[in-house]
């Protein structure tokens, strides 16, 4: 029987008695957590020189796997943010058993610098996708709220000298919660046509003393858009506001009335969730 292969790294496609042959590819789910200090963001930007968290991602697995891999995360984190549980896919033309029980993470965390950790893996079903599959997402930022900076936090948490009144905050967060337009806090970036989202919490708490954490759920985020918001609703608070103004911000679904986005290095992605039946479907490596 005559036969020939097209290759593709790894990847082959076989013509045989009339047909093509597509070899079963793999489909793994793992999650990372990254400084996103000295990083250009999650995704790879136009300026040279610049190297992105996703970039130096992807080049451990094709190192690793030797072939060509696609990477898809759960969303693009900006230049300078962090994550604590960032989901990522790819698919892959090696077979991976996992009653075999290879050390996946160890494997990849040797091809990554210190401040990039893969912390759990598994084989996914076919119909999971790292970015379509996510219904929902939670971010969280830190501000140390003290007379003095600290030398050693100014990568993990913004800085605010004056004292924040933690109330005013909470009460001008209830406007954010259900379903709205966030026009009003979308950076200028990519186009997005529906800025309407779903937020699920906006709360705003005491992490200790000195450190103040603001945790929001939401279907969804805009550019930028979680970042407006805590400059926002700093901003109302240290001019002293009615703390309705957020609402009335939210309403005039323009950029201009709100505040500047407050400082990347605050913000973590904490968690992104997906439908139970797929978080089932998977099987850890």
């Amino acid at each position: 029987m005559n036969s020939f292969f097209l290759s593709k790294g790894r990847r082959y496609l076989a013509w045989a008695a009339g047909s093509w042959y597509v070899p079963p590819m793999t489909k793994v789910r793992f999650t990372v957590a990254y400084d996103g200090t000295g990083y250009c963001g999650w995704q790879k930007q136009k300026q040279e020189g610049q190297i992105s968290v996703g970039h130096v991602i992807g080049q451990a697995l094709e190192k690793l796997f030797n072939e060509k891999i696609d990477l898809f995360a759960s969303g693009r984190t900006d230049a300078g943010v962090h994550a604590l549980n960032q989901v990522c896919h790819f698919t892959t033309s090696r077979k991976l058993d996992p009653a075999k029980k290879w050390d996946f993470c160890w494997a990849m965390n040797s091809q990554l610098p210190p401040g990039i950790v893969v912390k759990k893996a598994w084989i996914a079903p076919e119909e999971f996708h790292a970015t379509l599959s996510a219904t929902h997402k939670t971010y969280r930022y830190l501000i140390l709220n003290r007379p003095r900076p600290s030398a050693h936090l100014n990568r993990y948490m913004a800085w605010e000298r004056q004292e924040i009144n933690l109330a005013h905050l909470q009460e001008s967060s209830k406007f954010l919660l259900g379903y709205h337009d966030f026009k009003s806090f979308q950076s200028v970036g990519t186009p997005i046509k529906n800025t309407q989202r779903h937020i699920y919490q906006a709360d705003w708490q005491w992490r200790r003393p000195g450190v103040l954490q603001f945790t929001i759920t939401g279907s969804g985020f805009l550019k930028q858009m979680v970042r407006n918001i805590v400059g926002t609703s700093l901003l109302l608070e240290k001019k002293g506001e009615n703390p309705n103004k957020m609402k009335e911000i939210m309403d005039s679904l323009e950029r201009r009335n709100a505040g500047a986005p407050a400082p990347a290095q605050g913000l973590y992605l904490m968690r992104v969730y997906y439908p139970e039946n797929l978080d089932n479907g998977c099987i850890e490596l």
